[in-house]
C-alpha cells in the first residue's frame, strides 16, 4: 500500500499520509517536509532500478520507504539486516541488491552521511532518512545551479595541457611536438614529423573527423594555402562522448570545492569534514583519467590520401606510443633499407625511364605521398641514401657553384653536409659517371671482380672495370641477415679519372705501381710512367731488416760493406721484380737503427732518395759481436717439416689441436721444435728476461732465453 503503482511516480495516499504525519513533527525548531524528501528519494530509487533490471520486486523503491518508517520519530534508524528482511519478499539476487544498494548511498540527497562508511564500496551498517540535505544534495545542486560552463572549460582546457600521458615519448621517439595549438599554421609545413594534441574544439568520433580537426591537416595560414607534407601530421583529438565525461568530471571536482566554500564558517563533524575532502581529492583526481580516457580518437591522412579518424584502445603507456604502435597510423621508426628506394622498390619512387632524382623531392616524398610510410625520423632517410652510397646502390651527385659535380660511390660522405645543399641528387648507377675515383676503391679487396686472384693488373683493367658497361656480382645482405648474390652495374668515369686515382694510390702507398724499370709506391709518380700497360699490385710488405745481412743477402755484399743500392739491386732480384725506393729505404733505416748497419766515414747522406743511393756506403757495426747464423736444417728421406712464424693466439690454438695431430701421426713419430725470439724497442731488461725464463723453465728443463 506504501509503493506507487508499477510505472508511477506519484506517491500512494497511504505513504502521503504517513508522511505528512511525520511532517508535523518539528526538530530543533522546524519541521521536515517529508513528502517532498520521499519524492525525490523514490525517483532516485527509480532510475537505480532501470540500471539494475533484475531487480523486478522494486526492491530499491521498497528500500526507500523501509528507511523513512525506521527513520521515524525523528533520531531511529533501521540496521542493514532489518533492511534486507523488508525487501527480500522478492527473493533478488544478493550481489545485485547491494550494488545497487550503494547506488543509492552514493546519489541519495538525504540519507544520513554519519552513519556512511569511510569505504566508499562497502554499506552503511545503519540506515536513516535525515531532514537536512547531505553533502551529495549540496554537491548536486553547486553543479546545477553554481559552476559555470566557462569555469569548466576553461579549466578543462588547463588540465589538458598538463596531462603529460598525451605527450609523454613523442619527442624523444622524434617527433616535433605540438600542444594545443591555436591554429593550423602552429604546426609548420616542412617535412618533418608533427604529433599535436588538439583541444575540445577539434573533437571527433570514429569514422568522423570534425571540420576543425581536419583543417589542422588541410590548411597552414590560410584556406587557400593548403598544408603539403600532410602525411608527417598526426593529430590526436578526444572523442565526443569522452570529452563529455570528462566535463562532468570537471563540473563534479568544481561541484566540491563550491560545496566547500558554501560551508566555510559552519562548523562541520568530523564525518562530514572527511567526506567532503575525500569527494574533493577522489573528483580531482578522476579528471586526469577521464582527460586520458577522452583523448582515443586519431585523426591522420590515410594511405588513400583521405583525412581518417579512428578510434584506439587506451592502455597504461603513453598516448603517443599507443598511437605509434597501432598500423593504422603507419608511423615508421626504423631506418628504411638502401634498395627499397630503387627503381622497383615496394616504394615505387621513381618514374619510368628516370635516371636521377633530387634527394631533397626523395625525401619529402614520405612527408607528401599518403602510400609512404610516415617517417618519424626524417634523418633517417638521409642515412639511408649515405648508406646506400656506400654500399654502391646508387651514386649521390652533387652540383659545384662552377658547375662541376662531386660524385659519392662507395665512399662516406656526411648526412648532414647532404641535408644543407638542395642540389644533392640521387643517380642510377649504370646512368652515373663517377667524377673521380677514390683512391681506397682501387685496392685489392675494395671492389668486386676488379683484382683476379693474382693480385695483378694493369691500369687499362681499371680504366675498362670504369667503362660504363660493367656488371658485376657482389654479396648482399638480407633484411634478416642472410646473405645473397646480386648483379649490379658500375658506374662509368673518364679514364683522366680513374688514372687520377691510380696515381692518388700509388702516392698515398695504397697501391705498388711497376712500368718498365720504374717501381713506384708511396711517392709521386714521374710524369709519363703512369701508361695503360702499367702494372699494378697490393703494396709490399715491410721487409725484415734481417734480409739486409750479408748472410741473407751475400750478392750485395763485398766483405764487410755494400751500398744502399746494391742492396736495393738485390732484394730486387730476390724479388723477382724491382723493389720500390721507400721499402727499401725504411728497410736500410730500420737495420741502422736496430745497430745491424752502420755508414761509412765517407758515406754520402742518410737518408737519400733512390738517385743518392749509390753514394750510401754501408757496413757492419765495429765491435759488435756478429749473429751465429745456425746451419740449415737437412731433412732426411721420408720426413716431412712444417715451418712457419705463428703468433701468440696461434700457437694456443695449435695446442689445442696438438692431440688430433699426435692421433693422426700413428704410428709414426712427431718431434716439435721450438725457437723463442724476444726483441723489439726498448730491449729487454735483464730481469724481464729471467722472469720469462722461470716460467719456461717449468715448462722443460733448460729451455731459456740466452
Amino acid at each position: 500500500m506504501f509503493l506507487p503503482k508499477s510505472g508511477g511516480t506519484k506517491i500512494p495516499e497511504g505513504l502521503r499520509e504517513l508522511a505528512e504525519v511525520a511532517r508535523k513533527e518539528t526538530y530543533e525548531g522546524a519541521q521536515s517536509n517529508w513528502p517532498f524528501i520521499l519524492d525525490t528519494e523514490l525517483a532516485k530509487a527509480r532510475q537505480i532500478e532501470q540500471d539494475f533490471p533484475a531487480l523486478k520486486g522494486r526492491e530499491i523503491q521498497q528500500a526507500v520507504i523501509a528507511s523513512f518508517v525506521h527513520s521515524q520519530p525523528i533520531g531511529k534508524k533501521a540496521d542493514l539486516n532489518e533492511l534486507f528482511v523488508l525487501v527480500g519478499a522478492t527473493n533478488p539476487d544478493r550481489i545485485t541488491l547491494e550494488r545497487a544498494l550503494r547506488r543509492w548511498v552514493d546519489v541519495s540527497w538525504f540519507l544520513d552521511e554519519s552513519n556512511f562508511p569511510s569505504d566508499d564500496k562497502a554499506l552503511p551498517k545503519t540506515w536513516r532518512l535525515g531532514s537536512r540535505p547531505n553533502l551529495q544534495q549540496m554537491h548536486d545542486v553547486a553543479c546545477t545551479d553554481r559552476v559555470k560552463v566557462e569555469t569548466v572549460e576553461s579549466l578543462l582546457n588547463t588540465l589538458i595541457g598538463k596531462a603529460k600521458d598525451l605527450t609523454a615519448g613523442a619527442s624523444a621517439a622524434g617527433a616535433k611536438v605540438h600542444n594545443l595549438p591555436v591554429k593550423p599554421s602552429d604546426i609548420e609545413d616542412d617535412g618533418e614529423f608533427h604529433f599535436a594534441v588538439l583541444g575540445p574544439k577539434c573533437a571527433s568520433m570514429s569514422g568522423n573527423p570534425s571540420a576543425e580537426a581536419k583543417r589542422y591537416l588541410e590548411e597552414t595560414t590560410r584556406a587557400d594555402r593548403p598544408r603539403v607534407n600532410k602525411n608527417a601530421v598526426v593529430l590526436a583529438v578526444p572523442s565526443r562522448d569522452g570529452l563529455d565525461a570528462a566535463r562532468a568530471t570537471v563540473r563534479s571536482y568544481l561541484g566540491w570545492e563550491e560545496v566547500r566554500e558554501m560551508l566555510k564558517g559552519q562548523e562541520l563533524d568530523e564525518v562530514r569534514r572527511v567526506r567532503l575532502q575525500g569527494n574533493t581529492e577522489k573528483s580531482r583526481s578522476d579528471i586526469m583519467e577521464a582527460i586520458k580516457n577522452a583523448y582515443c580518437i586519431v585523426v591522420t591522412q590515410s594511405a588513400a590520401g583521405d583525412i581518417q579518424a579512428f578510434k584506439i584502445s587506451p592502455s597504461d603507456e603513453p598516448l603517443f606510443l599507443t598511437i605509434k604502435g597501432d598500423s593504422r597510423s603507419r608511423v615508421e621508426d626504423t631506418p628504411v633499407s638502401a634498395d627499397a628506394l630503387l627503381p622497383g622498390g615496394p616504394y615505387d619512387l621513381w618514374q619510368q625511364g628516370q635516371t636521377s632524382k633530387r634527394i631533397k623531392d626523395l625525401v619529402g616524398a614520405f612527408a607528401q605521398v599518403p602510400k609512404l610510410p610516415k617517417m618519424l625520423r626524417r634523418g633517417k632517410i638521409l642515412e639511408t641514401l649515405v648508406d646506400g652510397a656506400r654500399q654502391g646502390f646508387f651514386v649521390l651527385r652533387q652540383m659545384r657553384p662552377d658547375k662541376s659535380f662531386r660524385t659519392i660511390w662507395r665512399q662516406e660522405v656526411s648526412a648532414d653536409d647532404i641535408e644543407k645543399d638542395p642540389s644533392w641528387e640521387v643517380v642510377l648507377p649504370e646512368s652515373a659517371q663517377l667524377e673521380e675515383i677514390p683512391a681506397l676503391l682501387l685496392t685489392p679487396e675494395a671492389l668486386p671482380e676488379l683484382w683476379p686472384a693474382s693480385k695483378q693488373i694493369a691500369v687499362s683493367d681499371a680504366v675498362n672495370y670504369f667503362a660504363g658497361s660493367k656488371y658485376v656480382a657482389t654479396r648482399r645482405a638480407a633484411s634478416d641477415g642472410t646473405m645473397y648474390d646480386e648483379t649490379v652495374p658500375i658506374p662509368s668515369a673518364r679514364s683522366e679519372a680513374v688514372q687520377a686515382g691510380v696515381q692518388a694510390a700509388v702516392e698515398a702507398g695504397k697501391l705498388w705501381l711497376i712500368s718498365g724499370v720504374a717501381s713506384i709506391c708511396g711517392e709521386p709518380i714521374p710524369t709519363g710512367v703512369l701508361t695503360d700497360a702499367a702494372l699494378l699490385y697490393a703494396p709490399p710488405q715491410p721487409m725484415d731488416v734481417n734480409r739486409l745481412t750479408p748472410e741473407q743477402l751475400p750478392a750485395a755484399w763485398q766483405g764487410n760493406q755494400t751500398t744502399a743500392l746494391g742492396l736495393a739491386n738485390q732484394l730486387s732480384v730476390a724479388a723477382g721484380k724491382a723493389l720500390p725506393w721507400p721499402v727499401v729505404r725504411d728497410a736500410i733505416d730500420g737495420a741502422i737503427r736496430a745497430r745491424l748497419l752502420e755508414r761509412t766515414a765517407d758515406s754520402g747522406p742518410w737518408p737519400c732518395p733512390l738517385s743518392g743511393a749509390g753514394a750510401v756506403k754501408l757496413q757492419r757495426p765495429q765491435n759488435v759481436p756478429v749473429p751465429v747464423t745456425p746451419p740449415p736444417v737437412v731433412t732426411k728421406p721420408g720426413t716431412f717439416t712444417a715451418e712457419g712464424e705463428v703468433q701468440s693466439q696461434e700457437l694456443m690454438d695449435l695446442a689445442d689441436s696438438l692431440g688430433e695431430v699426435l692421433k693422426s701421426a700413428v704410428p709414426n713419430t712427431l718431434r716439435l721444435n721450438v725457437r723463442i725470439e724476444l726483441g723489439g724497442e726498448p730491449k729487454a731488461s735483464e730481469a724481464k728476461v729471467k722472469a720469462i725464463n722461470a716460467i719456461l723453465a717449468k715448462v722443460k728443463k733448460g729451455l731459456e732465453l740466452k
